[in-house]
Order: structure tokens, then C-alpha cells, then sequence
């Protein structure tokens, strides 16, 4: 089945650190620029962080820059968002979503709706709090 798998989330308190995954199966993500975004219940979906599928390119939304990194390890098949720092505002669920096209140029990328990725993943809970 070819699927995106995110994991990582949890609770954290203020300040705290937490690292994210986004693992592929049944597909290789050496050609995918892959995003991660999050959404709140209620409130509109919010682009966080994307990466090229070389990972020489990448992209902070304002909120988590210098807070936030992306990388990946294309050998694992896995995309990573370390997050540092983390604020009850960082609070949502956290999707990552792979595509062969859309090239991760910040607002560009992130102003696509779900269906135009070719794989989303599922989500995972993070709640910053204390």
C-alpha cells in the first residue's frame, strides 16, 4: 500500500523539543519535495516547513523559523521536522504530504489544497503544554 506515515507527536511542555517523522511506504521519496503542515480544529490548514528532493532547498513558514528544521535521509525513506523551542501555539495536528511537482517555493507550495499531493499522511498530535 503506498502511504505516508507520520509519528513523533506527543506532549511537550513549553520550550520543550520534539521530532517528527514522515516515512514512505510502497514508494521511494528520493523524487518527492515533501511538506509538513498542521491545522487546529476549526482554523484553516497552515504550511509549516517543505524540502526539495535533493534537501538542498527548504522553507520555514515565519512562525517556526529558527525553531524549526527539516531534513531528510533519503536512504531511510523518511523525512524529519525537528522541533525546538516549542510554544502552546505549536499545538495541532501535524501532516506531512509528498509530490513529484509542486516544487517547494514557501507560499507556492503550501497554497495547494490536499488532493493535488500525491500522498498525505495521516497526522499526528502535538500538544505543547504545561
Amino acid at each position: 500500500q503506498l502511504q505516508l506515515v507520520e509519528s513523533g507527536g506527543g506532549l511537550v511542555q513549553p520550550g520543550g523539543s520534539l521530532r517528527l517523522s514522515c516515512a514512505a511506504f510502497g514508494f521511494t521519496l528520493d523524487s518527492y519535495a515533501i511538506g509538513w503542515f498542521r491545522q487546529v480544529p476549526g482554523k484553516e490548514r497552515e504550511g509549516v516547513s517543505c524540502i526539495s528532493s535533493s534537501g538542498r532547498s527548504t522553507n520555514y513558514a515565519h512562525s517556526v523559523k529558527g525553531r524549526f528544521t527539516i531534513s531528510r535521509d533519503n536512504a531511510k525513506n523518511t523525512v524529519y521536522l525537528q522541533m525546538n523551542s516549542l510554544k502552546p501555539e505549536d499545538t495541532a495536528v501535524y501532516y506531512c504530504a509528498a509530490d513529484s511537482l509542486i516544487p517547494c517555493s514557501g507560499t507556492y507550495y503550501y497554497a495547494h489544497s490536499n488532493s493535488e499531493f500525491d500522498y498525505w499522511g495521516q497526522g499526528t498530535q502535538v500538544t505543547v503544554s504545561s
